[in-house]
């Protein structure tokens, strides 16, 4: 028998010590993981404490417990607190474990504390007009067959990704193409957008423009309506005509249905998804101010790489409807 004590650690055994280490620091407590959970759904320490119905302390000393346990901060203590990089990590398998553990009790017909059976949440990052045009529709097929509720995060389709990256969500609409680490990414479709405005704006501020290039060159300082100060739809669409962000008063009008409204009233020119202005363009309603041009918005669905019956059930109902809805290449 050849003696190994005081021998060097092959390469297997290191490797099993790495793990067992690393399957150490990760069993974290239940509680733990829902009260980091709470604290970065509800935004303060506080109001984790009342979601959860135990004191302030209790949360922090939790989430201090964790931070311990792993070596890593985990949360950003400011308001709302946020995830660190760390952290984010974290979240994401405190969601994951969740849906699992959701979606295993509904199959077996469990109840929750209230005798009601256990209905498994799903949270997802969607742009404004998008949520306002077709995405709901999709979401209303799976709920046709499927028990779950949708915890619904509205942000511009540039920054939805960076909603998967922090472990907010589990899946998104956003014009990020390259997947998010740990997620996959697959193409929905084009959103088509066009410049239109009312008759009477048209009437006030347009009229006598003959040609698209004096109709341009116009809606250089007319008013203009935009979602927030964020949306950079109809400032990049002059921008590539004009080569200057327009310089027109701008309104702001932060909801997809009422920036459509505001667009119909005359309050300004903007650009509309064709789902909010094909039926004003046909009866009159809207006018196209520059027919020749169009902006396209290519969204994408990503989604976590995660054996999920649901979130599976999810991906199937948004891409069938964005192929629907959308504009498909070729």
């Amino acid at each position: 028998m050849v003696s190994t004590v005081g021998a060097p650690l092959g390469a297997v055994q290191l490797t099993f010590l790495y793990r067992r280490k690393l399957c150490c620091m990760l069993r974290l407590q239940r509680d733990h993981l829902e009260t980091l959970l709470a604290a970065v759904d509800h935004g303060t320490l506080d109001a984790a404490a009342r979601a959860l119905a135990i004191t302030p302390s209790a949360v922090s000393q939790r989430i201090k417990a964790m931070e311990q346990q792993l070596g890593r901060v985990l949360l950003q203590r400011t308001t709302p607190v946020a995830p660190t990089a760390d952290g984010a990590v974290v979240l994401r398998h405190a969601r994951q474990a969740r849906l699992l553990e959701d979606e295993t009790a509904r199959a077996l017909g469990a109840v929750g504390d209230a005798d009601a059976p256990v209905v498994p949440s799903i949270p997802l990052a969607v742009n404004a007009d998008t949520l306002g045009t077709w995405f709901l529709d999709a979401l209303a097929l799976v709920r046709a067959d499927t028990e779950v509720v949708f915890d619904l995060h509205r942000e511009d389709q540039d920054r939805t990704a960076e909603l998967l990256r922090a472990g907010t969500v589990m899946a998104a609409v956003t014009a990020e193409a390259d997947p998010v680490q740990g997620c996959s990414s697959v193409a929905l479709g084009v959103d088509r957008y066009r410049a239109v405005a009312a008759p009477a704006f048209v009437d006030r501020y347009l009229a006598g423009a003959v040609s698209e290039r004096q109709m341009t060159a116009r809606l250089d300082a007319v008013p203009l309506v935009d979602y927030d100060r964020d949306d950079d739809l109809q400032q990049g669409y002059l921008r590539r005509v004009l080569g200057h962000a327009p310089r027109g008063p701008r309104h702001f009008v932060p909801t997809s249905a009422d920036f459509a409204r505001a667009v119909s009233l005359g309050f300004g020119w903007g650009m509309l998804p064709e789902a909010q202005c094909l039926d004003g363009l046909r009866s009159g309603a809207l006018v196209e101010l520059t027919p020749g041009r169009r902006a396209d918005v290519a969204l994408w669905w990503q989604r976590w790489n995660l054996a999920s019956p649901l979130l599976e059930r999810v991906t199937e109902a948004v891409r069938a409807t964005a192929h629907e809805r959308l504009h498909q290449p070729g």
